[in-house]
């Protein structure tokens, strides 16, 4: 697996970044890519460890061993095959990827794991420069069709394994064009969404037709499409964010936003898309206060800082984590551990253990934020009070499970809780939701928030379970 020795003989390099004040200025994305050299002297530092754990970080089962050591001997051809076995999209999650498999890799016990999303990612795109990448059609029909409502990465992944196994697959997006949190959720300098278009060409010349702008229970009822289609697969996303100030003094001012009516905005913006009938949201000239000290709560930050925001502060509840895990304790499963985002290097303020107690303004606009410190155990410290500058503020703490006043209404789906989040109830193995025949859900509808690589695996896994369903037998990867 790679060169025996290439871990004792090279050091990890990684990928870089754009400088700040550069970056900052534009929209696009600022990785700065490893030259081919380099990126096969990195893939020569995978081990031949015995036991791969990185197989046990990634939700995909992607083979990272075979795929590293074909990269080491230059058969990117190969690599690029033995990738796209495992994930329809190795060039989104070689860009916003969190990569549990490094934190998994044996060399990641002392810190230095092997550059492996750099290495897919260079894989994916060469890939596609290659011109390797071309539409996979099937050699013949099933006659069965399936309707996918959602067309985020479960979706797109689910569509893309069904239409190649001969399926007739239509897939209904609300919004104006395909891609779901991909495209209207993700920044652009994260990920340009050129990057999804040419896999969307792709999916139509192997079958696949879009609906966009058709909101299922609205335009066309789920019932309809229950009934017209062989098999419904939901794959909508987790889009009802929590809100634990909805009683907080002052909540009710203008100003205060779920990070999901601010981020979209500024997608629509850079792609030309009009912002429709809602109100303008923009960072720019005030004092941004994010709540939230996950992904999202970085987009906005990167997203608040390119709008021209005087000033970013970043507020967590939680104590700040420690800058090195305890490896006896965490490896090989994801650490705790003190992580910068790009976003957050680009000058944001970071304030841990602190909790936000209301917020209050002039003329039904916010203007300031009120907080007080928590102790370890989150509660508050008598005497710590104080306020802070907010002329908006954005909400970043997550997402409770599916909006239920819409599709998982009018087809009376169960809601269940699984962990933190709710999903509607199916399992695993069939995907198939409790007393349907027709009916299927996957991704976070069915699991609870979670990152892009689970919804890919979750969409292969649901194309699976609907081929068998349908046809009795299928040869499509779980």
């Amino acid at each position: 697996m790679g060169k025996v020795t290439g871990f004792l003989e090279f050091e990890r390099v990684d990928r870089g970044y754009e400088p700040v004040e550069t970056r900052v200025k534009h929209w696009r994305e600022f990785v700065v890519p490893l030259s081919e050299n380099e990126v096969r002297t990195q893939a020569a530092r995978c081990m031949d460890c015995g036991i791969p754990y990185c197989h046990n970080g990634c939700p995909i089962n992607n083979q990272i061993p075979d795929w590293n050591d074909l990269v080491y001997r230059g058969d990117w051809r190969t690599a690029a095959l033995n990738l796209h076995s495992t994930n329809n999209f190795p060039e989104i999650t070689g860009r916003v990827c969190p990569a549990p498999c490094e934190a998994s890799c044996t060399l990641n016990i002392d810190d230095r794991p092997v550059t492996i999303k750099t290495i897919e990612c260079s894989i994916a795109d060469r890939a596609f420069e290659e011109g390797w990448i071309i539409p996979q059609p099937p050699e013949r029909k099933t006659g069965k069709r399936v309707a996918i409502v959602g067309s985020g990465p479960a979706g797109l992944a689910a569509a893309q394994q069904l239409a190649r196994a001969g399926h007739e697959v239509h897939v209904y997006e609300k919004n104006a064009k395909p891609g779901g949190l991909l495209r209207y959720g993700i920044p652009d300098f994260k990920l340009e969404k050129h990057i999804i278009e040419r896999r969307v060409k792709q999916m139509e010349a192997e079958g696949v037709v879009f609906h966009c702008g058709v909101r299922v229970g609205a335009d066309v009822s789920a019932k309809q499409l229950e009934a017209e289609f062989d098999a419904v697969l939901l794959t909508g996303g987790s889009e009802q964010p929590f809100d634990f100030f909805a009683n907080a003094p002052g909540r009710d001012l203008d100003g205060i936003h779920f990070a999901m009516e601010f981020l979209p905005q500024q997608n629509r913006r850079v792609s030309g898309e009009t912002l429709g009938n809602v109100k303008e949201i923009t960072a720019k000239d005030k004092h941004v206060v994010v709540i939230g000290g996950g992904d999202t709560g970085s987009d906005c930050i990167g997203t608040s800082i390119r709008q021209g925001a005087k000033s970013v502060t970043q507020l967590e509840i939680m104590p700040k984590p420690p800058e090195k895990e305890n490896k006896d304790l965490t490896w090989p499963h994801w650490p705790i551990k003190l992580r910068i985002s790009t976003s957050q290097a680009e000058g944001a303020k970071i304030e841990y253990s602190i909790s936000t107690t209301g917020f209050s303004g002039r003329n039904g606009k916010v203007e300031k934020l009120h907080y007080v410190r928590v102790d370890e155990k989150l509660k508050p410290i008598p005497g710590t009070e104080g306020e802070m500058p907010a002329d908006l503020v954005l909400l970043a703490m997550g997402f409770a499970g599916p909006v239920e006043n819409d599709v998982i209404k009018e087809l009376g789906l169960e809601v269940v809780p699984r962990g933190r989040f709710k999903g509607v109830d199916a399992d695993d193995r069939d995907y198939r939701v409790k007393g349907s025949k027709r009916l299927f859900v996957a991704g976070d509808m069915r699991r609870g928030q979670s990152l892009v690589v689970w919804a890919i695996r979750e969409g292969r896994q649901a194309a699976h379970a609907i081929d068998k369903a349908l046809m009795g037998r299928t040869d499509l990867p779980r």
